[in-house]
C-alpha cells in the first residue's frame, strides 16, 4: 500500500489567474508555478464561492459556504474549532503547521487550531519586517522581506518534522496584496509598460447601478500608498488612467515574481529530500483579481476576472502531468479532495465533493455544471460593492444585486433598489452587455432563476424577499 501523500498547501493573497502564464497571461511569466502546472493538473473553471479574502479562507478550510462556516465578511468571526481538513488529517496523525496570513480573526485570541506549529501575520501583515504571532504563545518581528520570511520558516519547520509520518503545511503568502510592495531583487522588473485589457476604459453601460457606483477604479480610486509617488503633472485624464494602470502593474507582478520565486525554492527542498514523487503540492490564490479589468483594481463581484481562482495541483504518484480540466469546481471543494487522497473520511458538515477522480484524469458524468456565489460584505466603507448573489453556470451568468447589509459586521446601513444581471459567456466573454431584459432571453432567465432558488436550497442558504 502505498504511503499516505504528504500535503504542501500554497495560499497567496488576490493572484489572479491571468497573472499566470500557465493561463496564458499576457503581462508576466510565473515558471515555478508554471512548473507545478507542467507536472501536475491545471483547473480552468476554479471559482470561489464568495470572493473576499476572509470568507474563501473560511471555505477552503471547512468545505463550507459561508453562510454554514459564519465568515461572511471580513469582521464576521471565524469560530476555530470547527472542523477543517487540517484538524481532520491533524486526528489522523499528519503533522500540520500554517506559516503566514490567518486572517480569520486576530490571534493569539483567534488563533488556528488543528495545526501542531503556526506563525501568523498580524491582521494583513507588512511587506517588510514582519510580526508574527506564535504557536508557542510568543510573538516575533523577522527582518526581511514578508514571501521570503514565509518561505524561511516553513522550510525551517519541514527540516525538524518526524520524516516517519506524513504531513500538512500551509504556506500562505501576504503578496500579491495591497500595497503591492516588491522585493529588492525585483524593484526594476516590467519597467517596459505591461498590457492593457481590452475592458479598461470599461463605460459600465447596459450594466447594473452596482458596476457604476463601485469605488475601485484605477483611474480615480488608487491612494498614494499604491502608488508611491505623485502623478506627473501635464497630462490628460486618460494619459493619468494608463500612468495609474503601470505604476499598479508594475508592483503588482514584481510581488508575483518573489511568489514564483519561493514556489520554487518549496519544490527545489522537495527534489533535493527525495519527497516530490510522495508530496501533494497545490498553488491557489484565495480568489481572482481585476488587473485593470474594466478599469478596476480588487475582487468582490461576480464577474469572471474575480470570480476565477488559480489552482494547479502536483501529485506524480496519481495526477497525470500536464493535465487540465475544465469542470466547475469551487473553493468548497478542496477539504474533501485532499481528505481523500490522505484516505481520511470527509467532515459531514461538509458542502463540497471531492474533484480526485478528474485530477486521477476520470471522466465524471455527473460533475456539477454550476456553482453558486455569494458576496455579503455590502457597500463597505472603502469600495462599495453591493450584495449579490448568483449562479454561473457553463454559458451563463445570472447575478441578483440585493443590496442590503442585512446588519452583518462591515457592511453599510444604506439599501438601494435591487438589480439584476445576466451575461451570456459565449456571447460576450467579457461580460459588457446584461441580457436580463431582453426578451430573446426571457426564456433562460427563467430557468436560470429556478436554477438559481434549487442551488440555493441545496447548498442551505436563505435567499433575500425580492423586493
Amino acid at each position: 500500500m502505498a504511503a499516505r501523500p504528504n500535503i504542501v498547501f500554497i495560499l497567496t493573497d488576490d493572484h489572479a489567474a491571468h497573472a499566470i502564464s500557465a493561463y496564458g497571461s499576457r503581462i508576466n511569466t510565473t515558471p515555478n508555478i508554471d512548473r507545478l502546472a507542467r507536472e501536475g493538473l491545471r483547473l480552468d473553471n476554479c471559482f470561489c464561492t464568495n470572493a473576499l479574502c476572509a470568507p474563501s479562507r473560511a471555505s477552503i478550510l471547512t468545505g463550507t459556504y459561508s453562510h454554514l462556516n459564519g465568515v461572511t465578511t471580513l469582521k464576521t468571526p471565524f469560530e476555530s474549532n470547527q472542523p477543517t481538513f487540517v484538524s481532520l488529517l491533524h486526528d489522523n496523525g499528519y503533522q500540520t503547521a500554517i506559516f503566514g496570513k490567518w486572517h480569520l480573526g486576530h490571534a493569539p485570541e483567534n488563533h488556528p487550531s488543528g495545526f501542531d506549529a503556526w506563525a501568523v501575520l498580524k491582521g494583513q501583515g507588512t511587506y517588510w519586517d514582519p510580526f508574527f504571532f506564535e504557536s508557542d504563545g510568543s510573538t516575533r518581528t523577522i527582518e526581511g522581506y514578508a514571501t521570503d520570511v514565509i518561505t524561511d520558516r516553513s522550510l525551517e519547520w519541514l527540516a525538524g518534522r518526524d520524516p516517519d509520518r506524513p504531513f500538512c503545511l500551509m504556506v500562505t503568502h501576504k503578496a500579491p496584496h495591497a500595497p503591492w510592495e516588491p522585493n529588492t531583487p525585483h524593484a526594476r522588473m516590467y519597467d517596459e509598460p505591461v498590457a492593457v485589457p481590452e475592458t479598461f476604459f470599461d463605460d459600465y453601460e447596459n450594466r447594473s447601478t452596482a458596476a457604476k457606483v463601485a469605488t475601485m477604479r484605477v483611474d480615480r480610486d488608487l491612494r498614494h500608498e499604491h502608488l508611491k509617488q505623485p502623478v506627473p503633472e501635464g497630462l490628460t485624464a486618460e494619459q493619468v488612467a494608463l500612468w495609474k494602470y503601470q505604476r499598479y502593474l508594475q508592483d503588482y507582478l514584481r510581488c508575483v515574481a518573489s511568489v514564483d520565486d519561493n514556489v520554487g525554492r518549496l519544490l527545489d527542498w522537495l527534489d533535493a529530500e527525495q519527497l516530490t514523487e510522495d508530496t501533494i503540492v497545490v498553488y491557489v490564490s484565495d480568489q481572482g483579481f481585476f488587473l485593470g479589468d474594466h478599469g478596476w483594481y480588487d475582487k468582490r463581484f461576480m464577474y469572471e476576472e474575480s470570480l476565477r481562482m488559480p489552482f494547479v495541483m502536483r501529485y506524480p504518484r496519481a495526477i497525470p502531468a500536464g493535465s487540465s480540466a475544465d469542470e466547475i469546481i469551487t473553493n468548497v471543494d478542496f477539504a474533501q479532495t485532499l481528505l481523500e487522497y490522505a484516505g481520511v473520511e470527509a467532515h459531514p458538515r461538509m458542502q463540497g465533493r471531492s474533484f480526485r477522480p478528474i485530477a486521477d484524469g476520470d471522466r465524471v458524468d455527473d460533475w456539477r455544471t454550476e456553482m453558486y456565489y455569494r458576496y455579503w460584505e455590502h457597500d463597505d466603507s472603502f469600495h462599495h460593492v453591493w450584495a449579490h448573489y448568483g449562479l454561473r453556470t457553463e454559458q451563463h451568468k445570472l447575478i441578483y444585486y440585493y443590496a442590503d447589509g442585512l446588519g452583518l459586521p462591515n457592511t453599510s446601513d444604506r439599501i438601494f433598489e435591487p438589480e439584476w444581471e445576466l451575461f451570456d459567456l459565449a456571447a460576450d466573454p467579457h461580460e459588457l452587455n446584461s441580457v436580463h431584459d431582453d426578451p430573446a432571453y426571457a426564456e433562460i432567465r427563467a430557468a436560470l432563476e429556478a436554477r438559481l432558488a434549487a442551488a440555493q436550497k441545496e447548498v442551505g442558504d436563505v435567499p433575500v424577499a425580492i423586493r
